[in-house]
């Protein structure tokens, strides 16, 4: 299992220059970083792959954004803009060293309201249709597909685990998986655990967020009962912290950020990671500083380097001569 951190924590669109962050989430402790590319002209594949190489952290996962025009359940033209974004992501996340995308890459984000039966189902297929083609290209780039439900503010189309499950069996690829996070989960699911349990093998992906969008394992959510469901499973696959703050506007604003969440923003990262060590029990993986050679006598309190420095000091002076005895030897 690694533990990894979302970008818009601290930067909104992310773009090439971005991968200056990738040093800092490493001496952090983190395993991975997971990319939301806004738009592909936004980074180059090539130097995102270098830049992480280079700190020595993995990029653990794209996330599609799915905004206004991308959407594969919506008209004939918003079903092609949301395909060629995907499929452009894939190709991406290939040339990164990247194994999945993952987020709702289903529809536009925000997209709600009271659909009717028969409409459902005409939805239900065309996301269905185009999670196959889709599966079909990212298969051949080695690439996995992980669907997230979000909650009922953010979508009318898929809410829970169980609607999640249907749509991933609906598609039939081994490459589609299913992508669950706890600040959804809080919202829609009736036991968090259960649905972690049901999902078992198909659970590709796994997002820690706090309940109020903020530090996990620092909110209101009972994590014994999660983390133990997903050491049942057998889950080896990444665990990503993704809050948010109020620092990235843009962010904020659509996620409901009103209020700082901690003193810093940087408190989120680095208390959410160890609190997910605490919570899974185990060992920080955080870099350790190289070792600055000190002397002995500097490595004692002063009051015993001042002892230690004594019996020195005395052997010397007993060494010197006295300026009598200079004087005598000079008149021999």
């Amino acid at each position: 299992m690694r533990f990894g951190i979302n970008s818009f924590l601290f930067v909104s669109p992310f773009k090439t220059e971005s991968v200056k962050l990738f040093k800092k989430f490493k001496a952090w402790g983190f395993d991975t970083v997971e990319i939301p590319v806004e738009a592909p002209e936004h980074v180059n594949p090539e130097v995102l792959k270098a830049a992480a190489e280079s700190a020595g952290i993995a990029i653990g996962s794209v996330c599609a954004c799915m905004g206004p025009g991308r959407d594969l359940r919506g008209t004939a033209a918003e079903q092609k803009t949301g395909l060629q974004y995907i499929r452009a992501l894939i190709d991406q996340a290939a040339a990164m060293g990247c194994p999945r995308i993952i987020g709702p890459l289903y529809s536009v984000v925000g997209k709600r309201g009271p659909v009717s039966p028969v409409d459902q189902k005409k939805e239900f297929a065309a996301v269905v249709k185009n999670l196959k083609a889709l599966a079909k290209h990212a298969a051949a780039k080695g690439i996995e597909l992980v669907v997230e439900p979000l909650n009922r503010f953010e979508t009318d189309f898929l809410n829970t685990c169980d609607q999640g499950l249907k749509l991933i069996k609906a598609v039939g690829a081994k490459n589609v998986k299913l992508h669950l996070d706890t600040f959804h989960m809080n919202i829609e699911e009736k036991n968090q655990a259960a649905a972690i349990l049901k999902a078992g093998k198909h659970l590709g992906h796994f997002h820690a967020c706090g309940t109020d969008r903020g530090t996990p394992g620092n909110d209101s959510l009972n994590w014994g009962p999660i983390v133990k469901a997903l050491q049942e499973i057998g889950y080896d696959q990444d665990v990503v912290i993704e809050s948010f703050t109020q620092d990235v506007k843009v962010i904020a604003a659509a996620a409901a950020i009103w209020r700082k969440m901690e003193p810093k923003r940087d408190d989120i990262a680095v208390k959410g990671l160890a609190n997910m060590h605490r919570l899974f029990r185990t060992s920080s993986r955080k870099p350790k500083a190289k070792a600055t050679p000190v002397p002995a006598l500097k490595l004692l309190h002063k009051p015993a380097a001042k002892a230690a420095k004594a019996p020195a000091q005395k052997a010397a002076k007993a060494l010197k001569i006295s300026k009598p005895a200079k004087k005598a030897v000079r008149r021999k």
